[in-house]
């Protein structure tokens, strides 16, 4: 069976992933820590790296959303809504790659993601994001004695539920991109394009998302 090799991720997009998968794993790690759930670092501390971590964060999305926006790189996380897209990397996923067959969708330096992925980014982005933010940044504000917001300061504990609970998703969704990582054929192939930038894909596999190739946006 023949393949094609392309460059499917640039510099900036490698060091974006890494970078942010970093913070990502010192936010979660801390935020255990605040909460008393591993006891490996003072809570001061714990919460220092926890905030540093986060404006890290922020600065580096800062950059990214510039990039996406003037790269049109943003075009990769427009959902694709229409069932048979979904149905048929569903179907893989659920039982095709578990009896060896091949994905049912070509990625391109434009289309990186399959309509799943672009729906998981989508939650993640609309949902899981503005959750953290919206409520670490009500957090962090409480913690300044010259900010008075008597109101905020009634309903911390809810805000600090919102945030612990928008934390787990986030868990769920580093966990089952962890997974999913691992699924490629042939193994370690979507581990080396991150790291390389470049992706083998065999040519055999079907086209995009099914007959059609219908899962083309």
């Amino acid at each position: 069976m023949s393949s094609r090799r392309m460059y499917l991720f640039t510099r900036f997009e490698r060091f974006w992933h890494w970078s942010q998968a970093a913070l990502v794993l010192s936010l979660l790690l801390t935020g255990f820590e605040i909460h008393g759930a591993l006891g490996g670092l003072p809570f001061r501390q714990a919460l220092l790296v926890h905030e540093i971590s986060a404006w890290l964060l922020i600065t580096l999305w800062t950059f990214a959303i510039f990039w996406h926006f003037t790269t049109g790189a943003w075009r990769n996380y427009i959902p694709d809504l229409r069932w048979r897209s979904l149905y048929v990397v569903a179907r893989y996923y659920a039982w095709g790659m578990f009896v060896g067959e091949h994905h049912p969708y070509h990625r391109e330096p434009f289309r990186k993601h399959n309509p799943l992925q672009r729906l998981a980014y989508l939650w993640l982005k609309l949902m899981i994001h503005p959750l953290l933010w919206a409520s670490g940044m009500l957090l962090l504000a409480s913690s300044y004695a010259w900010i008075r917001l008597s109101a905020l300061q009634l309903r911390l504990p809810w805000v600090a539920l919102t945030h612990t609970g928008a934390a787990y998703m986030m868990l769920v969704f580093v966990i089952l991109h962890l997974y999913l990582a691992t699924t490629s054929h042939p193994p370690g192939a979507y581990l080396r394009a991150m790291i390389t930038g470049w992706e083998q894909e065999d040519e055999g596999e079907a086209p995009a998302a099914g007959p059609g190739r219908a899962a083309q946006p």
